[in-house]
């Protein structure tokens, strides 16, 4: 019995025509990794929706029974490792790994989702078509497109793809180097009938997603999800999650929000609202009634990361009667300085009373996000994070405290894109782990080598994607990418180059061909407001004036 028969589905895949296109849908990670990606589930049942389509899914684990010949092979994305699996499973599809070797006789393979939405430059070499931006039109284009040139060669396909807003086809794109190891000089189309620049699609309806499918084999085990909010309206100046999924949206409770949960707690008993910001939609505490509801008294709640200030004791009690012992926000630093400068609407006393207010509600612990090495970040404001800690012990003893840090990761289309990571950081997270453990703290400090290869990721052109290559035979550590950069010495620029250095803000970035919500005169404008909370001789060094 495979993982497949447990599932519970929620919507009603149709039987494929009989010249249906043969599609396989992967997710580079196990079965119970995959299922539990909301974005993959809704890109499956779109496919598995449309006659045109006959779709087998893929996982490194198990798969449903895959076509001989394939046309279309997809990926989603949304985490940044998961590359390899993407090589290794195209390898035991004897796929040749890099778009530039590939046939006619080869399928045409894309990828979507956060990751490469974000920057899929390092990752250029291996897809032959990037999907940029939300999926619920962009998909039924792309393939709307292909059957327009199904029977036609590789090029024509790539060629008819690339006049689809959102779609990238990064062989088309020609990038020019001030030296092997140097800057970008210019991204130009290699044709002019391919588009200069891709515009990121952003689907502005009030229907948002939900579950899909709930099965006991996901990682999260039998749970329903449905998304509440999209995009955040506070937008913190690093947040990708904030800046490259703008504007705010919410569901419609009555029209999306409520039909969708009734229709999951019909099968399940376990609820999980997701969002950046969950607590932030406008008719929350309605939503929160209709869940409270006697009917739903066995319904176990999960919520999303929520804003600080929308934490009340009724929110507290609501949870902690639904199975959930505690709560997560995102405070980023102790430090009302460090607030102002990344946009963090937060103040003290309400950090203080959302302690105060889980505790009364009955939670028994309080998690909360911090982060070291924010650009304008000064030992002082260590000391801001450490007395914050303390100062939420003594106002709410006994509640279980957890701060969970990370180091700054800089992220395109964001404001603090052109910053590369503080070279303190990971001293910073030694000083809060010295000062916080032995208070009865929980400090759980995230890897800093992981910071230094997500960072690689999120700032690379695509000549990484022969790093990408070599370091995948060495492992997944920081010194297997150590060791291609030695093996590519002079080929490509060193790690500090996309690691550690400041970029000027007239220089050519990875993704300044493919265009976010906000143009880049508006991340400067952000940018500034930022570094006003920031001494002038700091501003100087770290704005490269």
């Amino acid at each position: 019995m495979t993982a497949f028969a447990d599932e519970h589905l929620l919507f009603d895949p149709v039987t494929p025509d009989n010249n249906a296109i043969p599609l396989i849908f992967a997710f580079p990670n196990e079965y119970t990794v995959g299922i539990t990606s909301l974005g993959y589930q809704i890109v499956w049942a779109t496919l598995a929706t449309r006659a045109d389509l006959q779709v087998s899914r893929l996982f490194t684990d198990i798969s449903e029974p895959l076509p001989r010949q394939p046309e279309i092979l997809g990926f989603s994305i949304s985490w940044e490792l998961d590359y390899v699996n993407i090589l290794s499973l195209l390898e035991s599809l004897n796929i040749p790994i890099c778009a530039r070797e590939r046939g006619n006789h080869h399928p045409i393979i894309f990828g979507g989702g956060p990751v490469l939405t974000a920057n899929p430059e390092p990752f250029a070499d291996f897809f032959d078509v990037v999907l940029l931006g939300d999926g619920e039109n962009l998909l039924g284009d792309f393939i709307d497109a292909y059957k327009q040139v199904r029977d036609a060669d590789r090029e024509t396909k790539l060629k008819t793809l690339a006049q689809v807003p959102g779609i990238y086809i990064p062989s088309l794109y020609q990038v020019e180097y001030l030296s092997s190891d140097g800057a970008i000089k210019s991204i130009q189309p290699i044709s002019s009938d391919v588009p200069t620049t891709v515009q990121k699609q952003t689907y502005r309806g009030n229907t948002l997603s939900a579950s899909c499918v709930v099965t006991s084999k996901a990682a999260w085990e039998s749970i329903f999800m449905v998304e509440v909010v999209r995009s955040c309206p506070e937008m913190c100046r690093f947040c990708l999650a904030s800046y490259l999924t703008l504007p705010f949206r919410t569901a419609s409770l009555e029209g999306s929000l409520i039909p969708a949960i009734e229709r999951g707690l019909k099968v399940t008993n376990r609820l999980g609202l997701l969002g950046a910001s969950v607590t932030q939609h406008p008719e929350f505490n309605t939503l929160l009634d209709y869940i409270n509801q006697p009917k739903y008294d066995d319904v176990r709640l999960s919520i999303a990361s929520v804003r600080t200030n929308t934490v009340t004791k009724e929110l507290a009690a609501t949870l902690a009667k639904r199975d959930t012992k505690s709560l997560t926000i995102a405070v980023e630093s102790g430090s009302e300085r460090v607030r102002k400068i990344i946009n963090k609407k937060l103040e003290q006393d309400d950090i203080i009373q959302a302690a105060i207010n889980a505790k009364t509600g009955g939670l028994s612990g309080l998690k909360l996000y911090g982060m070291v090495g924010i650009p304008g970040e000064e030992a002082e404001d260590l000391d801001a994070t450490v007395k914050m800690m303390f100062d939420l012990k003594k106002a709410a003893p006994g509640l279980r405290l957890t701060f969970g840090c990370s180091t700054f990761v800089p992220k395109s289309h964001t404001p603090f894109q052109w910053f590369g990571v503080n070279k303190q950081a990971e001293k910073r997270l030694q000083i809060l782990q010295k000062n916080l453990k032995p208070k009865g703290i929980d400090f759980r400090p995230e890897s800093y080598n992981w910071s230094i290869i997500q960072t690689l990721l999120s700032r690379g052109d695509r000549r990484l994607s022969k790093l990408l290559e070599r370091s995948r035979d060495f492992g997944d550590s920081l010194g297997s990418y150590k060791r291609a950069f030695k093996e590519l010495k002079g080929q490509i620029p060193d790690l500090d180059y996309y690691v550690y250095d400041n970029w000027s803000h007239d220089q050519v970035l990875p993704w300044s061909h493919l265009l976010g919500p906000l143009p880049q005169s508006t991340l400067l404008k952000h940018l500034t407001e930022a570094m006003s909370y920031v001494e002038a001789p700091k501003q100087l060094q770290l704005l490269k004036l």
